[in-house]
């Protein structure tokens, strides 16, 4: 019944688990390309003297398909991107060179973003519901709003500074070497 829960027809029928057996189905247009994308935009203030990155407003602008719940959705990207902050600027695993073995002993030196790193961020979508790609036309948004965000705020302390830093994280001696 459609008024039941799975515990529920459980409990009624006296079972202790349920199996299953399920497919998605193929693909409807094997010549489309299903996948999520995005595109990254990062506006910085650079003190030189210091080598310090201060973040002012960052942009995802994002395609997805069929956006189910943005509200869900827009928290996954903000929570993506902040991810890629500390990617860029603040997490680092050091490692003995001789030996591989990790040299960060806890997670006490391991920095990672915290509300004051976190600048204007604004989240967009593009519209593109695509029926030929599912019956819904969601593609899915996962992980998506890490992707680029380091990339952006290196090219923008480049654009800012014209220093090309190509190390993660950005931190102040690998900017003013």
């Amino acid at each position: 019944s459609r008024g039941l829960s799975y515990t529920d027809v459980l409990k009624v029928t006296g079972q202790l688990r349920a199996e299953a057996m399920g497919s998605n189905g193929k693909a409807q247009r094997p010549d489309r390309s299903y996948y999520s994308f995005g595109a990254q935009f990062t506006k910085v203030r650079v003190d030189m003297e210091l080598g310090q990155i201060r973040l002012e407003k960052m942009l995802g602008v994002y395609g997805a398909g069929r956006i189910l719940n943005a509200k869900t959705a827009r928290s996954q990207m903000l929570g993506g991107m902040i991810w890629g902050i500390g990617m860029a600027l603040h997490e680092e695993t050091l490692y003995d060179p001789n030996t591989g073995r990790v040299v960060s002993r806890n997670l006490a030196d391991y920095h990672i973003p915290s509300c004051a790193d976190a600048p204007e961020i604004a989240v967009e979508w593009i519209t593109e519901e695509d029926t030929q790609m599912s019956p819904i036309g969601a593609k899915g948004v996962g992980e998506l709003g890490i992707v680029g965000v380091a990339a952006s705020i290196a090219n923008a302390v480049y654009n800012a500074t014209g220093k090309r830093v190509r190390e993660f994280p950005i931190l102040p001696e690998r900017l003013l070497l």
